[in-house]
């Protein structure tokens, strides 16, 4: 079950003056390298725990509704799912009512239940089934975990430390396991 990002973080968990802060770099001269690193350290964190930080929307496309009802959501925390569609055999889109679905936004993976028998089958056999969902801690890095916050300064800076490293790199360190791992969501 394919998740296509719609609309990413209106913000970065840093911004460019705690980043640098926290590199201790007073200079403007690599300011776009900063942001940039700062957004890769976060995509990163967000690939570790399999949950995404600030606020996003995504789009989750199914081929049939699951037999059980129940879809668990591959981007997490889930937060609301804000709307919702079938495809029919020529592309065009039927939208379906939002009451049609309930969702779990307290379990990591978040879960949708879908009222089987209230929504129609897709029309075409792939990618019939589309779900527009929100996910993220929050609109600002005031509601993301600190130890996450802290992981993205740990990335930060081994990034910007390694950023001329050919190859694999060098390695993570340690400690930004034990910030991840009881963030990490597992799969299903």
């Amino acid at each position: 079950m394919p998740a296509i990002l719609l609309a990413g973080p209106t913000a970065e968990p840093l911004t460019l003056a705690e980043a640098k802060t926290y590199l201790r770099v007073d200079h403007e001269a690599e300011d776009g390298l900063i942001a940039a690193l700062v957004t890769a350290a976060r995509a990163t964190v967000e690939a570790l725990t399999r949950r995404v930080l600030i606020d996003q929307s995504w789009r989750i496309v199914r081929d049939a509704w699951p037999a059980s009802g129940l879809i668990a959501v591959p981007v997490n925390p889930l937060k609301a799912i804000t709307a919702a569609r079938v495809i029919d055999a020529d592309g065009g889109e039927t939208a379906l009512p939002l009451g049609a679905f309930t969702t779990d936004t307290a379990r990591l993976p978040g879960l949708i239940r879908v009222a089987r028998g209230t929504v129609p089958e897709p029309g075409r056999p792939l990618a019939g089934i589309a779900l527009d969902i929100t996910a993220g801690h929050g609109a600002s890095a005031d509601h993301v975990p600190s130890p996450l916050i802290e992981a993205v300064r740990v990335v930060l800076a081994h990034f910007y430390e390694h950023r001329d490293v050919a190859g694999p790199g060098a390695a993570f360190p340690a400690r930004l396991d034990a910030l991840v791992a009881p963030f990490r969501v597992t799969r299903l």
